[in-house]
């Protein structure tokens, strides 16, 4: 595999063209999430959606792991699918955490991809290919805007771990 920054222009525009298929997935995790936590979450739109794969793109070195990853997951197939189980899901964690960001966030989106990985099938990727990383590409994808995207209360405030600038009395 050759990386080109063509490739990542390539890659950004067909995962903005996944909306159609990533936002639901979002929008349904979100659900299940705040259901489990107790918890209300708002949902997604494809226009958030897309704005974000925007500002993830804008990052070059982190457009052009997020591509490499994507690129990989799209063509990646195994005969008989369970002996490649493994580099599918790793691939997928990774491309989750990129896409989440740093730390905190990269850990919550590769334990969100696999909350995520058990609900979504090759059946339901939009392209239908069929591949062993079709479905596990949907599911990061997911797992990482869903993490990265404001919605969650627990993120929209001030944390009482935050430590000011002013000197301790």
């Amino acid at each position: 595999m050759r990386v080109t920054p063509e490739t990542v222009r390539d890659e950004r525009a067909w995962v903005r063209d996944r909306a159609p298929v990533v936002v639901p997935v979002i929008n349904e995790t979100r659900e299940r999430l705040g259901a489990l936590f107790e918890t209300d979450v708002d949902p997604v739109t494809r226009e958030a959606y897309r704005g974000e794969v925007d500002a993830v793109f804008a990052d070059g070195e982190v457009a052009v792991n997020v591509a490499g990853c994507v690129a990989l997951l799209r063509d990646l197939d195994v005969a008989g699918d369970y002996p490649g189980f493994v580099v599918d899901e790793v691939l997928g964690r990774e491309l989750a955490a990129t896409v989440a960001g740093g730390r905190p966030l990269s850990l919550l989106a590769q334990a969100t991809f696999h909350f995520v990985d058990v609900r979504v099938s090759e059946d339901e990727t939009a392209d239908g290919a069929g591949t062993a990383g079709a479905d596990d590409l949907d599911a990061a994808l997911a797992a990482g805007f869903q993490t990265r995207l404001p919605g969650c209360e627990w993120r929209e405030t001030k944390s009482p771990f935050a430590v000011g600038s002013a000197p301790e009395e």
